[in-house]
């Protein structure tokens, strides 16, 4: 792996690196910065978020990783880790991935802008022939589009697209036992790329970029299928007045056909809805599956709301979320549909009160005690592990995952 030096006084001047990882402070950027770092390369975190830098070069973790702690450690303590918020600090060799965000925009359609003017900020920085890897998930045919794109401001790279595919929170442990697709539009690109994800993944698959591309959309867009297939067998048991719990323990008890069928729950985060209106704009909304599916899994709040309304006076009571994370023992609380049931909730009850014992960047999260005991509902929004055994205080607890060992969805209230 080729070793280049920083070209300006900044932070980690003067400090070879091997790999650089644009967005290197964020949740998909920091556990590859991480692993490669421990498998010796020294590795310059780039990032916009210097309050985020400044944690991790303290030896504090901005988001939660399982087993993230100790490989920090280790990287600090050999000197493998370098810090900058300017791109101007990138050096013109060692491998650049990339894993900023790749929003859609407020039509719901795919946007080339922050893709875009990521690159424009990296040109200068560029030298000829280095590798620049794309890891989040892009429209089909951007990784082509982004070679195209430097190759008409004069600069030929290898360019790569290995997308990323972990579980967020368990990307450490994914990395050591996943396979790696990876993908580059010239055979260097691919040969590149291959023998730095080899140092870290245990296999390697070779495809065509726009292949690479599909292959990621249409995991995130299965996977959102599955859990809005579960979402409506809910809604339709609950409309029933059955207890939906019971009939998936009766489908899945022993039946290997159906292991692995998930539960209900809100299906959120910055990534499943997002890839699914991808594909769904690519296939010029000729996705009819998708699009039933976003109905079904964005719904879910809505009918929550409706049946709670049905059973109670909600202008009367008090209403306890538990849970703000978009998915259970993680504190990432993007795109999460709490934060939807709130919206939803604040016109309908006298008061929402919302805890989580994670999340840190919402000032109006109370402590978990206080909010049991103030509120007449509880909604479990998150099933974290520290809410299985929760006391709840003789107060109803709506519980979508059938997650909680004593409660019974939709309880009644006491008289």
């Amino acid at each position: 792996m080729s070793k280049g030096r920083l070209p300006r006084e900044g932070p980690g001047a003067n400090s070879e690196v091997d790999v650089i990882v644009v967005g290197g402070a964020g949740h998909a950027g920091l556990p590859l910065a991480l692993a490669f770092a421990d498998k010796g390369l020294r590795v310059l975190i780039q990032d916009i978020n210097a309050e985020a830098l400044d944690l991790i070069r303290q030896g504090r973790l901005p988001a939660v990783e399982v087993g993230a702690q100790p490989l920090l450690d280790r990287a600090l303590a050999h000197d493998r880790l370098a810090f900058s918020s300017d791109a101007r600090d990138i050096p013109g060799t060692g491998a650049i991935i990339v894993t900023i965000g790749t929003p859609v925009d407020e039509f719901s359609n795919p946007s080339y802008a922050s893709v875009q003017d990521c690159f424009d900020t990296l040109l200068p920085q560029l030298s000829e022939g280095q590798l620049i890897v794309l890891r989040s998930t892009v429209f089909p045919g951007t990784t082509d589009w982004i070679d195209q794109y430097l190759l008409q401001r004069g600069h030929k790279m290898k360019v790569a697209f290995c997308p990323e595919r972990v579980v967020q929170g368990y990307a450490l442990q994914e990395f050591r036992s996943m396979p790696q697709i990876v993908s580059g539009t010239t055979a260097e690109a691919e040969d590149a790329a291959a023998e730095l994800f080899g140092l870290i993944a245990p296999e390697i698959v070779l495809v065509k970029p726009i292949e690479a591309e599909f292959a990621k959309l249409f995991n995130n867009a299965y996977r959102y299928i599955q859990f809005a297939a579960a979402n409506q067998f809910y809604m339709i048991a609950d409309s029933a007045g059955v207890d939906y719990s019971s009939i998936l323990k009766a489908m899945t008890h022993n039946y290997p056909r159906a292991q692995g069928f998930p539960t209900p729950g809100f299906a959120a985060g910055p990534c499943l809805y997002k890839d699914t209106v991808q594909l769904a704009a690519f296939a010029q909304n000729q996705f009819s599956l998708g699009q039933a599916a976003m109905l079904v899994n964005e719904g879910l709040p809505i009918y929550l709301v409706r049946q709670m309304a049905e059973k109670w006076d909600l202008n009367e009571l008090t209403v306890g979320l538990l849970g703000m994370a978009f998915k259970a023992d993680v504190d990432d609380i993007r795109s999460s549909l709490s934060y939807k049931l709130k919206k939803l909730l604040v016109m309908r009850a006298k008061e929402v009160l919302t805890t989580d014992p994670l999340v840190t960047e919402d000032a109006s999260i109370l402590p978990l005690e206080q909010v049991v005991d103030r509120s007449d509902v509880l909604v479990l929004c998150t099933p974290h592990a520290c809410y299985r055994d929760l006391n709840l205080k003789g107060k109803p607890l709506v519980d979508v995952w059938g997650f909680h060992s004593t409660a019974r969805l939709l309880a009644k209230v006491d008289a």
